[in-house]
């Protein structure tokens, strides 16, 4: 069972008003541990940056001026996901961009159906409370301290625990398929395997052996015939 975990930076906060992608960050998941295996890319935007995005990420013209356009890395990353499921916080955000930079290269749109959002994980188990990426962090004890500006990778890197522990903890296997969930609950119900129930009478050589043992007590009790009270 293969993941991506995938994190974008961007100029803005809609493609639509010109704004890009700068950074791709992906962590790849098999039977939801991370293998090692990460994508990641700085991008050449072609244009400038605002101060206010700038303020988030700390990626500046200067620095992205001699990075490749996604032109030049699109099949890299579409081979590196391949058709697996995204893991995406906010996946609305990020699929907008990824497929506004696809669709000026005239390559068809991913679609969100592939898609898990971990935003509505969190706001599915935990109600009225805050969904943000470093509050998930600091609800499930991961630690923050590289992330001081926003970072892609950084923020799939630390997304894939968030995921993990959205799904029950680093111990998958303890949380059964869906045949098992109890419908409406975030817990789980185990399976137990039916067990036939073990004999607990004596055997005939036992009763032989008891009734032999019996024999060699003088009158007792159960024996007699009447009452002295």
């Amino acid at each position: 069972m293969r993941h991506i975990v995938l994190d974008t930076e961007t100029t803005g906060l809609d493609p639509a008003s010109g704004h890009r992608v700068v950074e791709i960050g992906c962590v790849e998941l098999i039977n939801h541990i991370t293998t090692g295996n990460d994508y990641h890319v700085y991008l050449n935007p072609e244009r400038d940056m605002p101060v206010e995005a700038f303020n988030v990420h700390g990626l500046s013209e200067e620095f992205l001026a001699d990075k490749p356009l996604f032109q030049d890395v699109a099949d890299d990353f579409l081979a590196f996901i391949g058709d697996a499921p995204l893991v995406i916080h906010n996946a609305e955000f990020d699929m907008k961009f990824l497929n506004a930079e696809l669709a000026m290269l005239g390559r068809e749109a991913l679609p969100m159906s592939r898609t898990i959002d971990t935003v509505r994980m969190a706001r599915k188990r935990f109600p009225g409370a805050r969904a943000s990426l470093d509050a998930l962090c600091q609800r499930f004890g991961i630690d923050l301290s590289a992330r001081d500006k926003h970072g892609a990778l950084l923020d799939a890197q630390l997304l894939g625990e968030v995921f993990l522990e959205l799904q029950g903890g680093r111990e998958p296997g303890l949380e059964l398929d869906s045949s098992v969930r109890k419908a409406g609950s975030a817990g789980f119900i185990l399976r137990r395997e039916r067990r036939e129930p073990r004999p607990h009478a004596p055997t005939p050589d036992e009763l032989a052996k008891h009734e032999e043992f019996l024999g060699k007590l003088k009158e007792p009790v159960w024996k007699r015939t009447g009452s002295d009270d």
